[in-house]
């Protein structure tokens, strides 16, 4: 898993229907300090993140595990929403 951004939305009309109330996000993944890290991605959303919330997101196959239907073809999934961040 990693740490993103969200910077935007995605609106589409029509989709897999796999992806049925899932919101499409635009995250720009960042490292434990904000530091922007590579370009942004899109990431399918079911928990209700917005945008300016830190996510941890997962990509690849287990990017959909974390959607209504794991079978979803989605490259990255948001799995959780930051409230905060501690490091030594």
């Amino acid at each position: 898993m990693q740490m993103a951004k969200v910077i935007g939305t995605v609106v589409a009309t029509k989709k897999n229907e796999r992806l049925s109330g899932v919101r499409l996000m635009v995250i720009q993944p960042i490292d434990s300090k904000g530091t922007k890290l590579g370009s942004p991605i899109v990431a399918g959303d079911a928990i209700g993140s917005g945008i300016g919330e830190t996510v941890i997101y997962a990509k690849s196959k287990e990017g959909a595990f974390c959607l209504p239907d794991p079978q979803a073809c989605c490259d990255a999934g948001i799995t959780a929403i930051i409230d905060s961040i501690y490091s030594i």
